[in-house]
């Protein structure tokens, strides 16, 4: 594995920046390099100016590393940075203080808004205010569910930083590519995609912000999804970047909002609601995952985290409620095996759970789709 990133970075030694004459590894613009079984991955960092016209380096980079022996697929991501291409080392310190100073760095130019992923009919996003509501195992037991009602269905993990589709669903093998596009993995029949598909379950991914939203953008339309009936995200926790990157980019038909029934969650689930509204995104519902506490032994509900704040909290903010989801060890238990229990008991009382909240979404997707009544004054 050392000989391998070696010799990748070897070969990415080889590129020339033609904007300086310099190689992309010595101006330190290969930033993020993952190399796993064989499968590389790396983020190109140029100056935002120079972004609309770094394509073709990107692909001169990508046919390099592809040519390097051991290597088996390559995904390059363009990003900009705007301190980036001005750092060029103490040798050259000197020519700074003559040269003119930089011109202010400008944004990125974002992509037009609401572009759509041919092939793609709707985009929904499962998403929390806050972490640990189990939001990842809800969005996988949806996806899971809307399949089994016939739909074709996607699932994106869109959290850079702890992606967990992996283990939820047992993948462990690596995307191929065709050189254009990424191949989604197909599990338990739905398409699957997610950056823990290319790096080891416990490296951290220590990347920049604008590295994270490059990420997202190309996992959305770098990859073989079509044709799909729905596309599910797996939102990251919280109201960043990320979810205002895919919130202002992708034509989102709705979100689902997971929630715990602690009042801590709670406040959170009123800070994603506001998000969306802002980002005119429709909300589907809430749902109240964890909801009560289900005795093995005798059977008896328990209200560990109280019960009906998320039914409550969707009225007064006047959004759907989508249902409750009981906290029973055998969703947890299936979860860490990477067999959902949509797919391993999908006949319990708790997977019946997550039928009925497929059939709630699907609805209202379908109510989305139905074009606005014309009004005709005779």
């Amino acid at each position: 594995m050392t000989d391998i990133r070696n010799d990748v970075l070897a070969a990415l030694d080889q590129v020339v920046d033609p904007a300086s004459g310099r190689t992309v590894v010595q101006q330190d613009m290969i930033q993020g390099l993952v190399v796993k079984d064989g499968h590389v991955g790396f983020v190109l960092e140029v100056a935002p100016e120079r972004a609309p016209g770094s394509e073709p380096l990107r692909k001169i980079c990508e046919a390099m590393v592809l040519g390097v022996k051991g290597v088996k697929s390559v995904t390059a991501v363009l990003t900009a940075h705007d301190d980036h291409s001005h750092q060029q080392g103490d040798d050259h310190a000197h020519d700074h203080a003559h040269s003119p100073a930089p011109k202010p760095a400008v944004a990125r130019q974002a992509p037009p808004p609401q572009q759509g992923i041919p092939g793609v009919a709707a985009i929904i996003a499962v998403a929390s205010g806050k972490g640990g509501v189990g939001k990842s195992t809800v969005a996988v037991n949806l996806a899971l569910s809307l399949s089994r009602l016939g739909l074709k269905v996607g699932l994106l993990d869109a959290d850079i930083y702890g992606p967990s589709l992996p283990r939820l669903m047992g993948i462990t093998e690596k995307p191929e590519s065709d050189g254009k596009k990424l191949k989604p993995i197909e599990k338990y029949g739905i398409k699957t995609m997610s950056i823990g598909f290319l790096v080891e379950e416990d490296q951290a991914m220590i990347w920049r912000g604008p590295m994270v939203q490059s990420a997202l953008t190309q996992m959305l339309s770098d990859v073989e999804w079509a044709p799909l009936d729905v596309l599910v995200l797996d939102m990251p926790p919280g109201t960043g970047d990320a979810q205002l990157t895919i919130a202002q980019r992708v034509p989102l038909k709705g979100a689902v909002i997971v929630s715990t029934p602690q009042d801590i969650a709670l406040i959170d689930v009123k800070k994603g609601i506001t998000m969306f509204q802002k980002t005119h995104v429709p909300i589907l519902g809430v749902v109240e995952n964890m909801s009560m506490f289900i005795c093995t032994g005798c059977g008896m509900e328990h209200d560990i985290f109280g019960h009906g704040g998320a039914k409550l909290t969707a009225e007064k903010l006047g959004a759907p409620f989508l249902g409750e989801i009981p906290l029973v060890p055998r969703i947890r238990e299936t979860s860490d095996a990477g067999t959902p229990i949509s797919v391993s008991a999908p006949d319990s009382p708790e997977a019946q759970a997550f039928q009925e909240l497929a059939k709630k979404v699907a609805a209202a997707l379908q109510g989305a789709s139905k074009a606005a009544p014309k009004i005709i004054i005779e």
